[in-house]
């Protein structure tokens, strides 16, 4: 929300010499959020000022054009020019070139004087062309910076203007003016208006608030004037999608008068380009009071008007001249032609306001925010309406709303109002809330005196009764945002001054600290960080389609979380991986230059089984007893914790007399068996097959007890060119909760013994189909306690090999703590190594 400070000061007590940096300091003291200033003189400088063409010789030039050769006056008449400088002539009339036709002798324009600085860093200066000496220029409104009309100069007296020569023409048209732009949250719409911010602005500073609704004065309604009947009688959204309508009607309009530059200015510094009279007129009040309007073009009506919703298949053609299939859920103000409008959204280009429309009918009206924010997102139409509308409008100022567009298009566009007017609907109940004595004391840490808590109240335009218990406080109309005891209490801290809230750390209960859970996924997590890789956090949003790869080992489909409204169409799941958004993330790296990557997550999947949901949600403020929250958990997907990460590229840059070393599946595998290590759980890794993996290079990885821990190794191919990354990217994949459960409770560090170690080497036959870490794994159990280290060096099937056996080549490492071992010791726990691999798997020794 941008705000002038010109308009601004209209309604609160802001100093004549405040910039917008300064109201901005204000406002951030009651929880505002600052975003930018916006000073037209930041881009325009310089003498800028009025003058008035005295001749015009028209001089054909040999390239078909015809310049104006013009004698402009910029100083009045007998006064002698008071500034200096190249090119300003001293008589106080400026020779200059123009190629515009739109003016003629005695218009009285904007003259840009050599010194004078453009927007887009254009510098005046007196300079030779076309044969003359041009010293200075007469600018149009885009030169200016205040418009995009180029079609010709700027002719003041268009404007309704008659300036006195020579005068600043930036003070004229309101360029010394600025804004200050905020960001308004989604639950403080009303900040969404000059009203809005005045009155933050007065709780900021402790100063007087006039608010601009109570200045208009709305006639009584006697229900005679343009009819309109309120005909969504089956909410979809649980309430009537539009509970008020006000109709206004102003006859005799000149609609093609131009819009007083003091409102087409501050417009322009809200952000709102100025269109035509009537539709500046309506945007001003919309700013101004944070209620959307509208204007019709009465005559262009048939029959009532009637605010329904679309019937499927109906069309209706907007302002911005596109014809839109509307959906049933979409809420229409209509008339006895049809849709005239997507209510709350925009308007129908058939009833549009234009410079011949001199009947005008006014609507102000109070929608659904459910209802307006679906049309827009459904339409991708955002408005300023709409933006305003889906966050929740006042509905007490429609009529307020309506009135003022009603007198400003009197005043301005010459129009006479009808005494008659329509305002239809039912008001809604105003929101009460209860509040305890000292509940805001122990919900915010400050002992608030009663005063300050009526005080701040009061100031909000809230009702207060006091009782003995507490407060009980009407919520003001224009307030959505308080529903509960816990909302007024963050407003009394707001306003009394967050300031004032002591900092203190919370102490730790004795004998706590992380659980047996976090600990161990802080020391994975940070065996991972160590070793190289780096963390990255991406969105649990998917397709359906990444789903069904990466969620399960087998093909075909996977039972997916669907959201009910998601940000985008193509992620409108929850993710049973982690990989579909690490491979994203990857992706856009690598497109950007970052080729060498070891890219790690930590994150939840969501895993539904049986039924989602629960029949309804219990209300708010009370703890639900325990059979319902059971319920409730119950209906949620399991959520297990996973790990996963992604390799791309080399293990290192590369550098002289280095040559770096590709990512590989055992650069994956062996980040799983490193987590496995730092939390004390034995692996067991087998040739693995998943529909994500290359078919001959995963290892599947399951723990001792045979539960499957996930999967590591190299992406599949067709994967990784569909995704635009390298080739033989590599990939890991656990369940990191059933890797905390298996973990040991204490790691008991091994002795480091100071005796030399004995190592032998052992080949053995086995079937094709026995995992290596199988055999490994009963080596372990067999040569016993001296047994220091054992791995796999070398597999070998072929000439020598009988059909369906492989070779497995281990070498084994012992040693004792307390003795050097002799070469028959070691032979020996070897010995029974082998004994107990071929008892248990049929191993016979090469």
């Amino acid at each position: 929300m941008r705000i002038p400070l010109s308009w601004l000061r209209e309604y609160a007590q802001v100093p004549r010499d405040a910039t917008a940096e300064d109201v901005m300091a204000e406002l951030v003291k009651v929880g505002l959020e600052e975003e930018a200033v916006h000073r037209p003189t930041d881009s325009l400088s310089g003498p800028v000022v009025v003058g008035q063409v005295l001749s015009v010789v028209k001089e054909p030039q040999s390239n078909g054009k015809t310049i104006n050769w013009c004698q402009v006056r910029v100083v009045p008449a007998g006064q002698p020019q008071t500034l200096s400088g190249d090119g300003i002539d001293p008589s106080g009339v400026q020779g200059v070139v123009c190629g515009a036709h739109n003016f003629t002798e005695g218009d009285k324009v904007v003259v840009t004087l050599p010194g004078s600085i453009l927007p887009g860093d254009f510098r005046i200066a007196a300079r030779k062309t076309y044969g003359h000496v041009s010293a200075g220029m007469i600018a149009s409104v885009r030169e200016l910076g205040i418009g995009e009309d180029h079609d010709g100069i700027l002719v003041l007296s268009t404007l309704g203007l008659d300036p006195e020569i020579g005068s600043d023409a930036m003070e004229l048209l309101a360029l010394y003016d600025q804004a200050a732009e905020i960001n308004v949250t989604p639950d403080r719409s009303y900040c969404f208006s000059i009203r809005g911010i005045a009155r933050e602005y007065a709780h900021a500073t402790g100063t007087k608030f006039t608010d601009p609704a109570g200045a208009v004065v709305v006639p009584p309604s006697n229900g005679a004037g343009y009819p309109v009947r309120l005909e969504d009688q089956a909410p979809v959204y649980g309430t009537p999608g539009c509970d008020r309508f006000v109709a206004r009607t102003v006859r005799g309009v000149d609609a093609a008068r131009p819009t007083p530059p003091w409102m087409s200015t501050r417009l322009r510094l809200a952000g709102i380009r100025s269109i035509s009279l009537p539709v500046d007129i309506s945007n001003y009040v919309m700013l101004e009071l944070g209620q959307p309007t509208h204007c019709y073009d009465q005559d262009k009506l048939s029959g009532d008007i009637v605010v329904r919703r679309a019937h499927a298949g109906e069309t209706l053609k907007t302002l911005d001249d596109k014809v839109r299939t509307l959906d049933p859920e979409d809420l229409l103000i209509t008339d006895g032609s049809g849709g005239i409008g997507i209510a709350g959204v925009m308007g129908g280009a058939d009833t549009e306001v234009s410079d011949s429309t001199v009947n005008v009918l006014v609507e102000a009206a109070h929608f659904d925010e459910v209802s307006i924010a679906r049309s827009r997102r459904r339409h991708r139409l955002p408005s300023e309406a709409s933006k305003r509308f889906e966050r929740g409008v006042d509905w007490q100022v429609a009529d307020v709303a309506a009135q003022r567009v009603v007198d400003l298009l009197v005043e301005l566009a010459g129009g006479t109002a009808d005494q008659t007017g329509t305002d239809v609907g039912t008001a809604p109940d105003a929101v009460v809330i209860d509040l305890p004595a000292g509940f805001a004391a122990q919900r915010i840490g400050i002992d608030f005196t009663a005063d300050q808590i009526t005080g701040t109240f009061t100031d909000l335009g809230a009702a207060v009764e006091a009782h003995d218990g507490g407060w009980t406080v009407t919520a003001p109309s224009w307030r959505h945002d308080l529903e509960t005891k816990e909302d007024l209490s963050e407003e009394i801290a707001r306003l009394v001054g967050y300031d004032l809230i002591p900092s203190r750390l919370p102490v730790a209960p004795p004998g706590r600290g992380l659980s047996k859970s976090q600990q161990q996924r802080r020391r994975v997590l940070q065996a991972l960080a160590d070793a190289g890789l780096t963390e990255v956090l991406s969105y649990p949003f998917v397709s359906a389609e990444s789903n069904n790869t990466f969620g399960g080992a087998e093909a075909g489909e996977q039972a997916s979380v669907k959201l009910a409204n998601p940000l985008s169409a193509e992620f409108s799941y929850l993710r049973r991986s982690v990989l579909p958004g690490l491979i994203e993330v990857a992706k856009r790296n690598h497109s950007r230059g970052f080729r060498d990557l070891a890219l790690y997550e930590a994150g939840l999947v969501f895993l539904p089984q049986g039924t989602l949901g629960t029949p309804s949600i219990p209300p708010l403020g009370v703890r639900p007893p325990e059979e319902v929250l059971d319920g409730l958990y119950d209906g949620l997907p399991a959520q297990p914790l996973t790990i996963a990460a992604i390799f791309t590229g080399n293990d290192s840059p590369a550098a002289a007399n280095h040559q770096p070393r590709a990512w590989d599946w055992a650069d994956a595998l062996d980040a799983v068996r490193l987590m496995a290590d730092v939390v004390g759980v034995e692996l067991l890794v087998e040739q693995g097959d998943h529909q994500a993996y290359h078919p001959g290079r995963t290892a599947r990885v399951s723990l001792r007890s045979g539960e499957i821990l996930g999967y590591a190794g190299e992406l599949h191919p067709k994967l990784l060119a569909a995704h635009d990354l390298p080739a033989r990217t590599v990939a890991l994949e656990i369940n990191a909760d059933l890797l905390f459960e298996a973990a040991a409770d204490v790691i008991v560090a091994k002795h480091l013994s100071t005796f030399p170690a004995t190592t032998q080497d052992v080949a053995l036959v086995v079937d094709g189909s026995l995992p290596a870490d199988a055999v490994l794994a009963t080596l372990r159990e067999g040569a016993g306690e001296l047994l220091e280290d054992v791995h796999l060096f070398d597999v070998y099937s072929g000439q020598g090999i009988d059909d369906g056996l492989k070779s497995l080549a281990f070498a084994l490492r012992f040693r004792a703590i307390d003795r050097t071992l002799t070469a028959d010791e070691a032979s020996t726990a070897r010995d029974h190594a082998v004994k107990l691999a071929a008892e248990r798997h049929g191993a016979v020794q090469r």
